[in-house]
């Protein structure tokens, strides 16, 4: 699938993505902080979400809080951190470094027995002057009952999108945090 440039909140972010992912503000209520989007073929989910900026002034403990969170707001069963990075911005704009997570989360799902294992890719831009987050999540669903599970050569596809969505997001008016 051929990668396009995305226009999140009006243009004021962009970033590339394939170019036949589904807005889910057309099939469902999304909150104004946040752009939902799907693949039309698998059970992944990007959601790009403006938070107010988080305690922890340590990069790596923001970007654990943002992942716990997102665990317990999934009622998830466990949460794993696998890694942590930090990827300095070089190309001389002033979108912040971004800091990654990669993480496990087991998740249950309504009137399922068993819950669903996802991978969680997260990107944290922490835009300071403003007292933001903003906060990129792949959610991939890698052990699923209802069989939107995505394995081998599919997810390293999702790796791949996810660090070419994350290193080309770019903030194009910082306005939007106003």
């Amino acid at each position: 699938m051929p990668n396009t440039p995305l226009h999140l909140f009006g243009g004021a972010i962009t970033a590339i993505a394939p170019s036949n992912l589904l807005d889910a503000s057309e099939i469902r209520q999304v909150p104004d902080t946040q752009e939902v989007l799907l693949f039309p073929d698998s059970s992944i989910s990007i959601i790009v979400e403006i938070l107010q900026r988080v305690e922890p002034n340590d990069n790596q403990d923001a970007i654990k809080f943002h992942f716990d969170s997102l665990a317990h707001d999934n009622d998830a069963v466990t949460s794993e951190v696998v890694s942590v990075n930090v990827i300095p911005n070089d190309r001389g704009d002033a979108t912040p470094s971004i800091i990654t997570l990669s993480g496990v989360q087991r998740v249950p799902k309504f009137n399922k027995t068993n819950p669903d294992e996802v991978r969680i890719l997260m990107a944290l831009y922490r835009v300071v002057s403003n007292g933001i987050d903003l906060v990129v999540t792949f959610n991939i669903p890698v052990i699923s009952e209802d069989g939107g599970a995505v394995q081998g050569e599919n997810l390293n596809q999702a790796q791949a999108q996810f660090d070419l969505f994350s290193r080309s997001l770019r903030i194009e008016d910082f306005g939007v945090f106003a």
